[in-house]
């Protein structure tokens, strides 16, 4: 078997430890350092597709839709909902680390299909939660995999995220009938009490990593109220 080879290191701020690249043959694999280990792997990426395949089915006819994806990762979530969503639709993908996008619009573009040259995207380099906070109506969906569950993994700010207060701002930031779809190792049923007291009708799905085989994840699908 040929040995990896790294292709570049990121170093996450606020002492969120480094992200490191490698390959091996047409294998891409993310890991961040000591002790949490491999992040993510190109060969194992259906629960990413799932997270965006449900929650922007229900925009396919929708006219200007407004989709936030948080966290580029390999580009598999960006890539899934780009293939859901209309032509005039308007993807934003929000990743903290730019090297991460920039992993993405070269060695590891290919793996998905390089959903950064479609012209419905726009990048924002920065914390999805600066998106989010205004809690403006404005977004059709909004599809979190930045963490790998509902707590801070890489990020202490990104706890925000799960809070009964963040939690409430993102149901404010999306439009009536707009869908919060987030991605999780596993199920955390105080993150399903805190999306209802929110005020979002909330189904859990569970998905697997490689279609009908590998490990189990959990995509929690919390959908804003048409009143």
């Amino acid at each position: 078997m040929k040995p990896w080879i790294e292709l570049g290191t990121a170093q996450i701020p606020n002492g969120g430890g480094v992200l490191t690249l490698r390959q091996r043959d047409q294998e891409f694999s993310i890991s961040l350092s000591s002790p949490r280990g491999e992040l993510m792997n190109s060969r194992r990426f259906n629960s990413e597709r799932e997270l965006s395949l449900l929650g922007c089915t229900h925009l396919k006819q929708h006219k200007n839709a407004r989709v936030v994806v948080g966290g580029m990762g390999m580009g598999y979530t960006l890539s899934a909902a780009l293939e859901v969503l209309p032509a005039d639709a308007e993807v934003i993908v929000a990743d903290l680390i730019p090297e991460v996008v920039e992993w993405n619009r070269g060695p590891l573009g290919a793996c998905a299909g390089r959903p950064l040259d479609d012209n419905r995207v726009v990048v924002h380099i920065g914390d999805v939660t600066e998106l989010l906070e205004k809690g403006d109506s404005d977004y059709d969906a909004v599809l979190l995999d930045v963490d790998n569950g509902p707590e801070g993994l890489t990020q202490n700010d990104n706890n925000w995220l799960y809070s009964l207060e963040g939690t409430s701002r993102i149901y404010e930031s999306l439009r009536p009938g707009g869908m919060l779809a987030v991605w999780s190792a596993g199920p955390d049923t105080h993150y399903v009490n805190r999306l209802r007291k929110a005020g979002f009708e909330v189904d859990v799905k569970t998905v697997r990593e490689r279609p009908g085989k590998g490990a189990r994840h959990t995509i929690f699908l919390a959908k804003r109220t048409l009143a």
